[in-house]
């Protein structure tokens, strides 16, 4: 690469890349596991960088292959990885603890989803995408995005009652 693709590539990484990680710890659960998740994705980005730019935003196809890798990892292993956060501490007030809870129990309940259902979730619910974004990420119909995510959510429910009217 050129020294203004690689500029270009180190813009977007810097920029985007705590979006990525965030969505890459929740399709996983794991922050290691998240952070391969998010090196693999870049890495097979930057080989194709220029395409990617010229072709439009390359934020939607470096979130597929997010999606793609972690649902191979699955295949490969036949059974979730159970991830615990690691929650970190502060003394932000009374209501931190029960935020810390429900984050807890949340990211628990989503580790119970299957790789399909987490990733509806994840891009739907986390990464703010319409049906029609999350259809085109996944390369599957509107219909299939709704019918798994009226799915997945109804497992959550089932998974995480305590957590009352999030979902």
């Amino acid at each position: 690469m050129g020294v203004d693709r690689d500029a270009g590539f180190r813009e977007f990484v810097l920029e985007r890349g705590p979006a990525l990680s965030r969505i890459a710890y929740l399709l996983t659960g794991d922050h290691q596991l998240a952070e391969d998740l998010v090196q693999t994705a870049l890495t097979r980005a930057a080989l194709r960088w220029p395409r990617l730019v010229a072709g439009g935003d390359p934020e939607p196809y470096i979130r597929r292959i997010m999606v793609n890798e972690r649902t191979s990892w699955w295949r490969r292993r036949r059974q979730e990885l159970l991830g615990h956060a690691a929650v970190e501490l502060d003394t932000a007030g009374p209501d931190e603890a029960e935020r810390v809870t429900r984050r807890v129990a949340l990211l628990e309940a989503l580790t119970r989803l299957a790789p399909r259902q987490r990733a509806v979730i994840v891009l739907r619910y986390f990464a703010d995408m319409s049906v029609e974004e999350t259809a085109g990420a996944l390369g599957c119909s509107v219909g299939t995005v709704k019918s798994t995510t009226s799915d997945a959510l109804a497992r959550l429910r089932d998974v995480a009652a305590d957590l009352g009217k999030v979902f």
